[in-house]
């Protein structure tokens, strides 16, 4: 074993009590473990070790890694396990980010904009059909929501069975919310933050969604619920992309929601099934405050147009985003588009929608 800290490696030992015995409680340290501690009670004593000492994160490099030791590992706190160790530096790293932002020393520093306890947001992305450019709004409306802000900005993938968010932001998580569920019963705002994957250009953090279909069965409705609450115990905004239907688990995100963004196509298809989808939410008796209605693709010539859209369902558009080539080219490049192409209509449309969550509308514009 040995360990890292602000400084670089320092050294190595031969046991966690040695380890101890020589380094000072309080400093920050990033424990690197042998395969060793794979084995036997070696994972028991590391999560004794990172519960007694919090300024503590541990990696682990292993010679061959599978499914069940990589839950024990995250289960004793471990930020990340890894076979192949010229990944050494990167890893260390991210779990030496956790440590400086739980570090009582470095508070969170709110902007100017910000109110110092300024509480999180939770916003839901939902539409009611398929295809309706739901994600890929998710994925740019975080992105710029993340730019704005110091504090951090998550979005979580809960389309639990075909979730394209890691995709579309070309990430490769090494976790997923069945880890965050696994890992329950333990579950801190620290061991969340590690099982988070960081989007480099922007910053935004992404809970991907399982990667096999068969793991949507997992993750229940008060098991998610219970995680988007500790995440909004550090970060500024939450954004939820949902399935195109509604379940268990999308009824208890939209009711634990401050914002439901509900996204709907310039098609018939799309808006028969949006005002039925708001007959459901009304039973509900979801607050229509709640409610933002996005029309994607609002400048298509497809002889409907954007009044008659509103007559038919009852509501005033929040936000229009235009169709444009550059949403499918940032979709397949893996870049969000207001970051692909910044000046173009689309990503001004995106920047507007996220004027919505940034600063409170002081007035009513719903239409009934």
């Amino acid at each position: 074993m040995s360990y890292v800290t602000e400084a670089g490696p320092a050294a190595s030992y031969t046991s966690l009590g040695e380890f101890d015995d020589d380094v000072e409680p309080g400093t920050p340290v990033v424990l690197v473990l042998g395969p060793s501690f794979a084995e036997g009670s070696g994972l028991a004593d590391v999560a004794k070790q990172l519960r007694s000492r919090p300024e503590l994160a541990a990696v682990m490099v292993v010679d061959e890694l599978s499914t069940e030791l990589l839950q024990r590992a995250i289960r004793s706190g471990v930020s990340d396990v890894i076979t192949v160790p010229s990944e050494l530096p990167e890893v260390v790293e991210r779990a030496s980010e956790n440590i400086s932002v739980t570090a009582p020393a470095q508070p969170h520093v709110p902007t100017a904009t910000e109110a110092p306890d300024q509480p999180s947001r939770l916003i839901t992305v939902f539409s009611t059909k398929g295809g309706s450019g739901k994600s890929v709004i998710a994925c740019n409306m975080g992105v710029v929501l993340a730019k704005r802000t110091d504090r951090p900005v998550v979005l979580v993938d809960a389309d639990l069975q075909f979730g394209d968010v890691a995709v579309m932001l070309k990430l490769t998580p090494q976790n997923t919310i069945v880890d965050a569920v696994s890992s329950l019963h333990r579950l801190d705002a620290q061991l969340l933050r590690s099982l988070l994957v960081r989007h480099e250009r922007s910053g935004l953090y992404v809970l991907p969604a399982p990667t096999e279909p068969a793991f949507a069965d997992q993750v229940t409705p008060a098991a998610l619920v219970e995680i988007l609450q500790l995440l909004r115990t550090f970060a500024a905004y939450v954004i939820v992309d949902t399935p195109a239907h509604f379940t268990d688990v999308v009824l208890s995100i939209l009711d634990e929601s401050d914002d439901v963004v509900l996204v709907a196509g310039m098609d018939i298809p799309s808006i028969k099934n949006v005002k039925i989808g708001l007959q459901t939410l009304r039973l509900l008796d979801m607050s229509a405050d709640k409610l933002k209605l996005v029309l994607n693709r609002a400048n298509a010539k497809v002889k409907l147009d954007v009044s008659e859209v509103e007559r038919t369902l009852q509501l005033k558009a929040d936000s229009l985003i235009p169709s444009d080539i550059v949403m499918p080219r940032s979709v397949n490049k893996g870049v969000p588009a207001v970051l692909d192409e910044p000046k173009s209509a689309v990503a001004r449309s995106m920047e507007q929608l996220a004027d919505l969550f940034v600063v409170d509308p002081a007035s009513k514009r719903r239409g009934r």
